[in-house]
């Protein structure tokens, strides 16, 4: 047995993700080529990793949780916060017809976008910029994912998601508690609960680099 499929049996699937398509995803995904190459031989343990300039990629089971989370099908075009290491844009991609992403950290986005490249994820688009504005060029979309926290979810974001599309997002602040939000756009609201107590990084903005 692979560690990447140990890593779905024994951190994914036993924690209740049941999503088959999105399971199928994460054992298809090569987590250790986004993780610096340091750090490869932690590529399937169940935490987060640094990934440089003060950033992480997400625990396995959180970016299979929150990919879950959104319901996805097959012809979904999908907005990303956070492109980071590129993992979570590789997961998605596996699932909808495009990934949308964006980083505001060039060197991350850069790098991600190179991996992405190799991998032939040629339907993950990468853009250079501040998240919380969003990527309206491409809007709306059917899923907006977001992989870092702001202290409340930004009116551009909800702005930008279809009518019926599903948002999964961690909202709080950098030393207070933060929780992961699920969210459905109706009536040009976004009606929201809190799923999941949390810990991700803070969302940044254009003005704070």
């Amino acid at each position: 047995m692979s560690v990447r499929i140990r890593m779905v049996e024994r951190q994914i699937e036993t924690r209740g993700v049941k999503d088959k398509r999105v399971l199928e995803a994460m054992r298809t995904v090569p987590r250790h080529r986004f993780i610096p190459g340091v750090l490869e031989s932690q590529a399937y343990n169940d935490s987060p990793l640094s990934i440089g300039e003060g950033q992480t990629i997400s625990q396995p089971y959180v970016v299979a949780f929150m990919t879950e989370a959104l319901d996805l099908d097959p012809g979904d075009r999908v907005l990303e916060i956070g492109t980071g290491s590129g993992y979570q844009a590789a997961v998605l991609a596996e699932l909808v017809a495009d990934v949308y992403t964006v980083e505001i950290i060039p060197r991350l986005g850069e790098r991600a976008e190179r991996i992405l490249g190799e991998l032939g994820y040629d339907n993950v688009h990468v853009h250079i910029g501040d998240g919380y504005e969003g990527w309206s060029e491409h809007a709306p979309y059917d899923a907006v994912i977001v992989t870092c926290a702001p202290e409340a979810i930004p009116a551009m974001l909800i702005e930008q998601l279809a009518e019926g599309g599903r948002m999964i997002i961690p909202v709080g602040g950098r030393y207070s508690v933060q929780n992961l939000v699920r969210g459905v756009k109706r009536n040009d609201r976004l009606d929201a609960r809190e799923v999941l107590p949390v810990r991700f990084v803070p969302m940044v903005r254009g003005h704070e680099r």
